[in-house]
């Protein structure tokens, strides 16, 4: 028997973390191009959240892909789109890091190449003042 921290060390080690000054690099040179997607529940997310971050919890990331702007708004097929989206960056930040682990190497399981999990998360990217959403 495996305990969750446990799996997310052993996700940590096929996975590409990155920090939270890369990611605000990263969002200020991409904006709204960037893939940034929260994979916390839609509580958490409603309550603080990394600009232009799109919410796809955990337990329906891989279902819901389809629903992501980049894929839905696309003037192809939504499997043309998400095709294309297999060969971009996308960037995956939970509350601390444990659960964007756990979803990076489910896509990349799934064939997306430019996986990266935001080591420490909203807790982090919170602590260090980066520019938060709140409601």
């Amino acid at each position: 028997m495996k305990t969750s921290q446990q799996l997310v060390a052993e996700a940590k080690e096929y996975i590409n973390e990155l920090s939270i000054d890369d990611l605000d690099i990263i969002m200020a040179k991409e904006k709204e191009a960037a893939v940034l997607i929260d994979v916390r529940e839609p509580a958490e997310y409603q309550a603080v959240r990394a600009p232009f971050a799109i919410n796809l919890p955990r337990g329906v990331l891989e279902f819901q892909l389809s629903s992501l702007p980049h894929v839905a708004s696309a003037s192809c097929a939504p499997e043309v789109a998400l095709e294309q989206l297999r060969d971009k960056p996308i960037y995956l930040i939970c509350r601390s890091g444990g659960r964007s682990a756990l979803a990076a190497l489910s896509l990349q399981n799934m064939g997306f190449s430019q996986v990266y999990s935001i080591a420490g998360g909203m807790n982090a990217w919170t602590e260090a003042k980066k520019a938060v959403i709140t409601v």
